[in-house]
């Protein structure tokens, strides 16, 4: 026989303490209170249908097939029925929210930066020693070798090696400044001359620089993003007074 024992609120709030969750879950309070208070103010409400929308896109994300799957779900999670139907509200709510603040403003922001969400398809290999990086670099560009031979002998990552080096499609942001503008100076495909980071030396061949398309899905990155920055800067402004 199984020995069981007793957890209370004063305990879960302890070993939040403990983990050094307590700002985090301040932070996720603050949010949603400065989101139920702007909604409020903006008359944002919501319908029946768009409660059911997000309820049953909730349940496909987490593979809940039917009423038992959501049950036990949120049984194993400790939340009651009343307790989901919140989370899709404010789900809902905070989607609309978002829309309502920025919508607009998405188009001007992604033209405003537009450079920003250029994308580029490289291939890199990282050597340590500046010299062969030099040297590789002639080796590829008199065809003595290609750039997928010489990174399957020198890339020490499994993985990497065996794509010959191809980094994929990447962003400005997410290459250091000095290869970002390095990369995005040539008319690909353009092998580059190594350039020396803290990581080492980088050889780098551009395949294709990609011009951003504002699509549904960076719309919705864009919007998301504004919405936080915004949320982030309404809970900088207000005064925390702790009751616990």
């Amino acid at each position: 026989m199984s020995e069981t024992t007793i957890i209370n609120s004063k305990d879960v709030l302890h070993q939040i303490k403990l983990s050094f969750k307590i700002t985090e879950i301040i932070e996720e309070i603050l949010c949603r209170q400065v989101i139920e208070s702007a909604a409020a103010s903006a008359g944002i409400t919501t319908e029946t249908e768009e409660l059911q929308q997000a309820a049953d896109k909730f349940r496909l994300i987490n593979r809940l097939e039917n009423a038992n799957d959501t049950l036990a779900w949120l049984e194993k999670k400790g939340l009651s029925v009343d307790d989901f139907e919140e989370l899709v509200h404010n789900t809902v709510i905070s989607g609309k929210l978002a829309a309502h603040l920025f919508k607009d403003k998405v188009e001007p922001y992604f033209f405003e930066n537009y450079f920003d969400y250029m994308c580029v398809a490289i291939y890199e290999l990282i050597i340590d020693d500046q010299d062969l990086a030099i040297e590789l670099f002639y080796i590829i560009q008199q065809d003595e070798m290609s750039f997928y031979d010489v990174a399957h002998k020198y890339i020490q990552d499994t993985e990497l090696r065996r794509k010959g080096g191809y980094r994929g499609i990447v962003t400005r942001n997410d290459l250091k400044p000095e290869i970002s503008a390095a990369v995005f100076a040539v008319k690909p495909p353009h092998l580059l001359k190594p350039i020396v980071t803290s990581s080492g030396a980088h050889l780098i061949l551009v395949e294709e620089i990609i011009q951003p398309q504002l699509d549904q899905k960076l719309f919705s990155k864009i919007l998301s993003d504004l919405f936080h920055t915004w949320l982030k800067q309404q809970t900088e402004n207000l005064e925390v007074i702790h009751k616990f």
